[in-house]
């Protein structure tokens, strides 16, 4: 496999049998739709093979041992402003960056890439996540007004199948360490009380250290891990949970309408992540273990083995505003609908609030002195 990966898709199109219009996946009716006539059209790919959830072997992936069948190839170009790598289908050579509405011009790269074998659809349409990230919007305190209604009546929202890996381990892990448990002894000492010197007792916290060891087992699933550099994780992270139960076999009737960005993070590199994932969660079972009142992790070795993965899609919409010569970039989780994104501020508010808050100190201070 090549290390300069980027999207992976064929150059798939859906036009309409009735007015020859390209359809789109609506995730209301979850059926392909004609934006203009209003067609709709049955497609197969329910997610009924188990493809989505058949994990793949990752020393074997790291071996390049990979079917032909299981990679694709695609052009790509990079987003001069934000860097994103950006997929291009068909006789397209130039649009807007989904991730920071930049304009950018094909300079044409091939990449090969795994192709993925999950996808969970979106479950919002675009009105309901323009919605929840103007509801998200009117809850930000100091937050321009008018931004609400620019990103309510702003560009289109773009729909995009983001890339993660998910990970199955098993782990055994021995430790060394230490059990804290806690205990009390009177401690005499003087004070001045009145101006006399008295002699008083307290209790002290001790804390006994008793030396132990032992192993842990933990079997790991679905450890996700996004594969995408270009998205800030700040945002990405706090759009869990997802539900991986409504995985669905990958079809690219899913991605009518919608774009789908190419893992920038390689299998391996994403396997770091999800092994620190793995030690926090190993640490917090040790110390469970250990038990007691405070606990000493003085060695831990641990041994991964079964060790499997996925990689999937994930339904994302993305706004990205150019407002008053900045950026601001949103996104949505398009199955839950959860919001996260960049915070704009409003200096006439904060100004406001600031000029509030010396009227209502100095209102106070009138009144303190007035009464005294």
């Amino acid at each position: 496999m090549s290390e300069d990966r980027i999207e992976t898709s064929e150059d798939f199109r859906f036009p309409c049998p009735e007015c020859g219009s390209e359809m789109r996946f609506d995730p209301e009716v979850n059926k392909l739709k004609c934006p203009y006539c209003g067609h709709e059209q049955d497609f197969d790919g329910e997610g009924q093979s188990g493809l989505a959830n058949t994990e793949q072997d990752f020393k074997a992936a790291l071996a390049n041992d990979i079917p032909d069948e299981d990679i694709e190839e695609n052009r790509v170009t990079d987003c001069s402003n934000c860097g994103a790598q950006v997929e291009f289908e068909g006789d397209t050579y130039s649009k807007d960056c989904p991730f920071c509405a930049s304009p950018i011009v094909l300079e044409p790269r091939m990449s090969k890439q795994i192709k993925p074998k999950g996808v969970i659809p979106f479950v919002l349409s675009e009105d309901k996540a323009r919605d929840e990230m103007t509801k998200w919007l009117g809850k930000l305190w100091f937050a321009p007004n008018n931004l609400q209604e620019y990103a309510r009546k702003g560009r289109k929202m773009q729909g995009m199948y983001v890339p993660y890996w998910t990970y199955d381990a098993q782990s055994e892990s021995d430790y060394v360490g230490q059990r804290g448990t806690y205990y009390y002894v009177t401690q005499t000492y003087t004070t001045t009380e009145n101006g006399k010197t008295v002699t008083k007792t307290r209790q002290v916290r001790k804390t006994r250290w008793r030396r132990v060891s032992g192993h842990v087992s933990k079997w790991f699933d679905d450890i996700l891990v996004l594969a995408s550099k270009t998205l800030p994780k700040r945002f990405t992270d706090k759009l869990t949970p997802w539900d991986l139960s409504a995985l669905k076999d990958f079809s690219p009737n899913y991605l009518a309408g919608h774009s789908a960005e190419a893992y920038s993070v390689e299998l391996r590199e994403g396997f770091i992540e999800a092994e620190a994932i793995m030690e926090r969660e190993i640490r917090a079972l040790v110390k469970r273990q250990i038990g007691g009142d405070e606990q000493r992790i003085d060695a831990l070795n641990t041994t991964l083995s079964a060790i499997t993965y996925k990689h999937v899609l994930l339904p994302i919409w993305l706004a990205a505003y150019k407002y008053r010569g900045k950026s601001y970039r949103f996104v949505v989780n398009g199955q839950s609908g959860k919001v996260k994104g960049e915070r704009p501020w409003s200096k006439i508010k904060i100004a406001l609030a600031v000029f509030a808050g010396v009227v209502i100190a100095a209102g106070g201070a009138w009144i303190i002195q007035a009464y005294n």
